[in-house]
């Protein structure tokens, strides 16, 4: 219908006109100063630390994987007698 689009039509510019409103007056609007609050002085802190010379080599430990594959017991598709094709 004819008034579907109208009302699609205004409901989108009523939106972008809304958003253009919102973001000029923040805009405009006086900032507010922030009010100081205390400041707590905390003690000069002193960091000691001894660096650890780094390895030439890095040595990981040997892992072994093993494992078996199952026997198939079964074809799935017998497609020996047809020709097989290798392009």
């Amino acid at each position: 219908m004819m008034s579907d689009n109208i009302f699609s039509a205004v409901l989108t510019f009523s939106l972008l006109a809304a958003g253009t409103i919102a973001v000029g007056s923040e805009m405009v609007a006086p900032r507010q100063v922030a009010k100081t609050s205390a400041v707590a002085m905390l003690p000069t802190v002193t960091v000691v630390g001894k660096r650890v010379a780094a390895a030439d080599a890095v040595t990981l430990p040997t892992v072994v994987v093993t494992g078996r594959r199952p026997v198939v017991t079964a074809v799935a598709i017998d497609d020996t007698a047809s020709d097989s094709r290798v392009q």
